[in-house]
């Protein structure tokens, strides 16, 4: 396809390679998670903490 050969026992397939860098482990992978769960919580109570604060000014 698009004009190359490509074959299936080639040791130089680099689809085959795979090299585990620095922070792309499963305990970085949980760890990344976790931040993202409670920076999605704050943001949640931030906005809801806004919109008390602008509920309350404009009654």
């Amino acid at each position: 396809m698009f004009g190359f050969i490509r074959r299936k026992n080639s040791k130089e397939d680099p689809e085959h390679r795979y090299y585990l860098l620095p922070g792309m482990g499963r305990s970085n992978r949980r760890q990344r998670q976790r931040i993202q769960l409670w920076s999605i919580i704050a943001g949640i109570l931030g906005s809801a903490l806004i919109a008390a604060a602008l509920w309350l000014l404009n009654r």
